[in-house]
């Protein structure tokens, strides 16, 4: 169960209560005792501590004083009050409290609303393996006052979930959660909030030519999946609609290029493009935004299985290209392709892929932020970066220039499926995805920030979820929200 944030109308006896405060004088505007306010200033002034915890022997009353070093960057504070969120959220979980009411004060909504997303996106949990462990105790945070309204709040409610959605699937061992099964979960949770899913079985997509896919599938015994969702609300402002594809290899060997076992110990993640895109969608849909959005979802594991694809092998796309395949390594971009032709369909106004394509990325920038580039879509990326800072989900835009379409040239192909050089990886790979759209495209990479190795703040340890909040925004955004 995810944490649940909700509006309230008043505050309970002996409640847990957390005070957000913009300016040491606001301190006079709350219950505490003389000494007490003079304790936080001295402190607030003298050092870097921000919020305070008193002992109410019934109850905690929580002071947080808001230290703005943004020097007027508005998206700094507001990832400033998601980790203070987030460190509150650490604390109350320690003291074994269940529930605390956010005091709304003279705060900027979306101040307030940053602090709650911190705290609840951080108390996340993946326990399920876990019946030993300690779960965290804090389940309902509270918002009282009277700026906020309860849509307000439902809103980052239902990201809050789709976002726990994500980070579960991606999570998931992948013995549990193979490409058949990832389907029928996305399906199943997808049609309970109104999204049309169809999952295509081998058959169909083998039908449909589909050659990416059944390529990277050979190697398995396991069937691939391809499934698309589409949430289309009566009255959707869009005309054509914005496609999102996502990557979903539920777990990466390498294929006959095998791995390293280091290289493969995190790799039930390779599918969390594909977890992404459908956490977006249901958040849409949960909050009724007022789009016309398809998500395309293929999904398999890469094995190097008796049949699978090898090194050398030409594979010939459902659009005629045809695909050298020269490391069994760089999969992803082949059942990419599947999707994004098969988005041509849909004759989409912007179509946005995320997948885990690239080790080049997370060379690139780390785990800060993610790869992005695109063709034909400049309006649509700069809003998107936009997004990415509001959210503080970032991309860094790359080049997209043609010399590095040089690079996957191939001797025996159309295209070869991964440079020949070590350098410009992250690029060559959007590079050769767009040898497969025919509408305006967005490509973000998110290698470097879809699996945390250690704790990332309220974005945790091991699947973060990026992406989700980052789309969500983006086109919630272009429906007027």
């Amino acid at each position: 169960m995810h944490t649940l944030i909700k509006k309230t109308k008043k505050v309970k006896p002996n409640a847990n209560i957390l005070y957000l405060l913009k300016a040491a004088a606001e301190l006079d505007n709350i219950p505490l005792e003389k000494k007490e306010k003079e304790y936080v200033a001295s402190q607030f002034e003298k050092t870097e501590r921000t919020t305070f915890y008193f002992n109410r022997l019934t109850h905690w009353l929580v002071v947080c004083l808001m230290r703005d070093d943004s020097k007027g960057n508005e998206f700094k504070t507001l990832e400033t009050l998601r980790k203070a969120g987030d460190k509150t959220a650490s604390f109350l979980n320690e003291s074994k409290e269940e529930e605390v009411t956010l005091h709304e004060g003279s705060m900027e909504n979306a101040y307030v609303l940053a602090f709650a997303e911190g705290m609840a996106l951080g108390n996340y949990q993946f326990n399920k393996y876990r019946p030993s462990a300690k779960s965290n105790s804090l389940i309902t945070i509270y918002i009282f006052g009277e700026s906020l309204t309860p849509g307000q709040v439902n809103e980052l409610n239902h990201l809050v979930e789709a976002c726990y959605h994500c980070r579960d699937l991606v999570n998931e061992p992948y013995g549990n959660l193979d490409a058949v099964q990832f389907a029928d979960f996305v399906a199943k949770m997808s049609r309970s909030v109104g999204i049309k899913a169809e999952v295509l079985n081998k058959s169909r997509i083998t039908a449909l030519k589909m050659e990416g896919l059944l390529a990277v599938n050979r190697g398995s015994k396991t069937h691939p999946s391809f499934t698309v969702l589409e949430w289309k609300p009566e009255g959707a402002k869009n005309v054509k609609p914005i496609v999102l594809v996502g990557k979903g290899v539920v777990f990466d060997t390498g294929g006959l290029s095998l791995k390293p076992p280091s290289g493969m110990e995190t790799m039930k993640q390779d599918m969390a493009g594909a977890a992404t895109v459908f956490a977006t969608l249901y958040a849409l849909a949960k909050n009724k935004v007022p789009l016309h959005v398809v998500g395309l979802l293929p999904a398999t594991d890469n094995r190097p299985g008796d049949l699978a694809v090898a090194p050398g092998d030409v594979i010939r796309m459902v659009n005629g290209k045809t695909v050298e395949v020269v490391n069994t390594d760089a999969e992803g971009r082949l059942i990419m392709a599947d999707a994004l032709i098969y988005a041509e369909r849909f004759e989409p106004e912007l179509a946005i892929d995320v997948a885990t394509l690239t080790g080049s990325a997370t060379a690139a920038i780390g785990k800060h932020g993610m790869a992005g580039m695109h063709q034909d879509a400049e309006n649509d990326m700069a809003l998107l970066k936009d997004s990415g800072w509001a959210v503080y989900e970032r991309i860094a835009e790359f080049p997209f220039w043609e010399e590095y379409g040089k690079d996957i040239e191939s001797d025996v192909a159309d295209i070869k499926n991964i440079s020949g050089t070590r350098s410009g990886g992250v690029i060559t790979a959007g590079k050769f995805l767009s040898h497969f759209i025919s509408y305006p495209w967005i490509h973000l990479d998110i290698a470097g920030v879809a699996f945390m190795d250690g704790r990332e703040s309220y974005r945790g340890k091991g699947a973060s979820g990026m992406g989700t909040r980052l789309l969500y925004h983006f086109i919630s955004r272009k429906a007027g929200g």
